[in-house]
């Protein structure tokens, strides 16, 4: 990068544009299994206008910009394949307005899931979209269009973003969307920002659709003697059209895991659903009775029901950890998570199929998702041996291959960024990648904005 860029930009943010070393190897990855790659510099931005204003300078010498808010990313979205400046949105952190009887608010960027939470407890709100990785932001899971625990009831982010604030390559910052739940004019800009990782523009504020705090909530536990049972029973119960609020799989292997990890040591090694239902005291209890007895038919063990807030607490917080939980099965062996989402109809092939995968490969896997809604992971831990990431590539590859086979996709919720690039193609075919390609061309002619990610060159 030419050394009058880095000036320019230290004349107005000062020590917020560093070179420290420390501080780029920090910002030249998320936590995924990539190779990792410095910026030049890290620009710790607090404003819309200065985001703008170094895409500008930026656009005007061809150097790449990558945005970064807490470096949670499975996909590779922040790691600086091509140098440059990463953005760095974590101090845009402000809760700018909340509107209480239209249930909705504006955040900047850097703003995360729980201080918004916290913010709106007291006035009887709350965002649900629940990624699990608590310093995530909330500009983060727009530009990843991510998901959760809770988008079976709740939705994405892609139903939850009414708007948003956008820093473009060129130095023009433009407002999508508004404050209505619904609008039929224009093109749907919101839409097209959402998901589309940092490659189009830096999303800097973000107009959000709030909901309101349930009446009443219960949570259960349900063991299964077969991995086969507890996900006959996921399909039966979406087919039954229960409005559970989170449905989540843990296998055994995962259960193993979680129980030593997060000590739930009431529990067994064995194929286990976690479920949370919401509503009114009446409604929960119904809810939760009809998928009860629904889960005896695939052979359940009976629910156990934590109805204590720090009981279901625990229990979710034993979730979110299920990543570092299967890290701890194999210390020394690195972690590559899949993201395959199906739909649920054909969940049981897509999950046992993978399960079959994961014995042949010889390779351990744990398998967990947010079986709700089709979606599930596996995290392949990649043994330190000189073919270990290529067998842990190649059972991604299979994974992903047969959930494309029935009609899925190889990302419900991670996103594309290096990772998933290879099997873009194959889902949405040649010609639709071209029009991606050419909205990328149009809004970003230098090829500036996170450059390597989405497409393959």
């Amino acid at each position: 990068m030419p050394l009058d860029a880095i000036d320019a930009a230290r004349e107005f943010l000062g020590d917020r544009l560093s070179t420290n070393s420390s501080l780029r190897e920090q910002h030249s990855h998320g936590e995924d299994t990539q190779p990792h790659g410095d910026p030049t510099a890290v620009a710790f931005v607090e404003t819309s206008e200065e985001a703008a204003r170094i895409l500008a300078l930026c656009n005007s010498q061809n150097i790449p910009v990558v945005p970064f808010g807490a470096g949670t990313s499975l996909e590779g979205h922040v790691t600086p394949v091509r140098g440059g400046i990463s953005l760095d949105l974590s101090r845009m952190n402000a809760i700018l307005e909340v509107n209480t009887a239209d249930m909705d608010c504006r955040v900047q960027a850097g703003v995360t899931r729980p201080q918004l939470n916290d913010h709106l407890r007291d006035q009887g709100l709350f965002f649900p979209v629940d990624p699990g990785a608590a310093a995530c932001t909330i500009g983060g899971m727009c530009a990843t269009r991510a998901s959760g625990t809770n988008a079976v009831r709740y939705g994405t982010m892609r139903e939850n973003v009414m708007g948003l604030t956008v820093a473009l390559a060129d130095g023009r910052v433009i407002r999508t969307g508004g404050r209505v739940r619904k609008s039929s004019t224009g093109y749907d800009l919101t839409r097209l920002f959402v998901g589309s990782e940092g490659t189009l523009g830096v999303i800097t504020e973000i107009q959000l659709r709030l909901h309101g705090i349930p009446e009443a909530a219960s949570a259960a536990v349900c063991q299964f003697d077969t991995l086969e049972g507890a996900v006959e029973t996921t399909i039966a119960i979406m087919q039954a059209g229960i409005p559970v609020a989170r449905i989540e799989l843990l296998d055994d292997v995962q259960m193993a895991a979680c129980i030593a990890y997060s000590k739930l040591v009431d529990l067994a090694v064995a194929p286990t659903l976690f479920f949370e239902f919401h509503g009114t005291p009446a409604s929960v209890a119904e809810q939760a009775q009809t998928a009860e007895a629904i889960a005896a038919d695939f052979g359940a063990k009976g629910f156990r029901w934590a109805t204590d807030a720090q009981e279901r607490s625990k229990l979710w917080q034993a979730r979110h950890d299920g990543y570092w939980a299967a890290l701890a099965l194999k210390p020394g062996h690195k972690g590559i998570a899949t993201d395959a989402i199906v739909p649920i109809s054909r969940l049981a092939e897509a999950i046992l199929g993978a399960q079959q995968d994961i014995a042949a490969s010889g390779l351990t896997a744990p398998i967990v998702g947010h079986v709700g809604d089709g979606n599930f992971h596996t995290v392949i831990l990649v043994p330190p041996e000189p073919d270990g990431m290529e067998r842990a590539w190649a059972l991604d590859r299979k994974i992903v291959a047969r959930a494309l086979a029935l009609g899925g996709s190889c990302s419900g919720e991670h996103g594309v960024g290096i990772g998933k690039r290879e099997f873009l193609e194959q889902e949405h075919g040649a010609e639709a990648l071209a029009v991606m390609r050419s909205i990328k061309t149009a809004l970003d002619p230098r090829g500036i904005m996170n450059p390597g990610k989405i497409f393959l060159n």
